[in-house]
């Protein structure tokens, strides 16, 4: 028997597996490829939200985990996927600045916000009032990762390749069975495809489409990500990932044309160069209605738990919510009321 099946090996799943394996538990994941918004992620992480100038619920506790989180996986996979950089956000007028100053003065967003405007020209940019910058910031190669750990769990055979069956899945209080394999625990990590899980399809996921580009600029010269009504993040070689649109309606992982109109008025909004548009990507967030994750055991089956609704942020939370998660489940620590899908279920 093992201790944990894990289905799903997006950001959530990996999440989960590592802090498992970490923990000297015995782990298989299975996914079947289906969801792709992890692998297309921006991967940013942020402790502020600019458009309110607040501070993203538990940024102070959640940044030191996933540090630590990445930086023991680097070692362990042997590349390097967490890529510390300044995030600017642009200037468009003097009240726009004084605004910036107010929020770095409140004591929970002084950390995060310099004081200081940055001045700096950065061709293809028109910025005369300049940038102000967000500081613990960067991002993380989510298509590097979800590659590398995969092959890490493939050579290690704790991985299967395959749909997951609800029907077959019995539980038995202490453990849960699911064809030939037997596990203490089963952990639901499935993203956007838990619409279609009958343990958990009552849960308020919404899922929130987000399209974005890769584009080549030749002319754009940026060793730091900008951030306005979109993010433009340097990838090397010219080339910068530019996302992204929110849509709560189309539900499909299909680049559309609306889409597409929309990023490059955006872009066009911010740059004063050409670019080409290299790739055009698309995919479901996982995000929730009081935009809130969705952790915790179901209900009525002790041994069947979920890690979802990470949604735009799910570097930063992903492994602070599955060490809450694991630590639920091995030691009874109380999940926070905010995360806990308790919260639903006692309405």
């Amino acid at each position: 028997m093992i201790d944990y099946l894990i289905v799903g090996s997006g950001l959530a799943g990996i999440s989960f597996s590592e802090i498992a394996l970490q923990n000297n538990k015995s782990i298989l994941v299975l996914d079947n490829n289906s969801q792709n918004s992890s692998k297309i992620a921006g991967g940013l992480y942020n402790p502020v939200i600019l458009k309110r100038f607040t501070e993203v619920s538990q940024a102070k506790n959640h940044l030191p985990i996933m540090n630590d989180f990445f930086s023991n996986l680097e070692k362990k996979l042997n590349c390097k996927v967490n890529i510390e950089m300044p995030i600017l956000r642009k200037f468009f007028s003097i009240e726009e600045q004084n605004n910036w100053f107010f929020a770095s003065d409140k004591v929970n967003l002084a950390p995060f916000l310099s004081t200081n405007i940055i001045s700096r020209k950065y061709a293809g940019i028109d910025s005369p009032f300049g940038y102000g910058e967000v500081l613990q910031t960067g991002y993380v190669d989510t298509a590097l990762l979800l590659k590398k750990y995969k092959e890490y769990l493939i050579e290690n055979n704790w991985f299967l390749e395959e749909s997951f069956d609800y029907s077959l899945l019995q539980e038995g209080g202490n453990s849960i069975q699911y064809k030939e394999i037997s596990a203490r625990n089963i952990v639901f990590a499935e993203g956007f495809g838990m619409h279609a899980n009958p343990y958990f399809k009552d849960l308020p996921l919404d899922g929130t489409k987000g399209e974005l580009f890769i584009i080549k600029a030749a002319a754009l010269d940026l060793d730091v990500i900008i951030n306005t009504s979109v993010f433009i993040l340097p990838l090397g070689n010219d080339l910068y990932k530019v996302g992204a649109t929110y849509n709560w309606a189309d539900k499909t992982d299909v680049p559309t044309e609306e889409g597409k109109t929309e990023l490059i008025e955006k872009i066009k909004e911010i740059l004063n160069c050409d670019f080409e548009i290299v790739e055009h990507l698309a995919g479901v967030r996982p995000t929730v209605k009081d935009r809130r994750p969705l952790v915790g055991t179901h209900s009525k089956h002790n041994s069947i738990h979920i890690l979802n609704g990470l949604g735009t942020r799910g570097v930063m939370l992903g492994p602070a919510l599955a060490k809450a998660l694991f630590e639920n489940i091995e030691f009874q620590k109380p999940l926070d009321r905010e995360i806990d899908i308790q919260r639903f279920y006692k309405k």
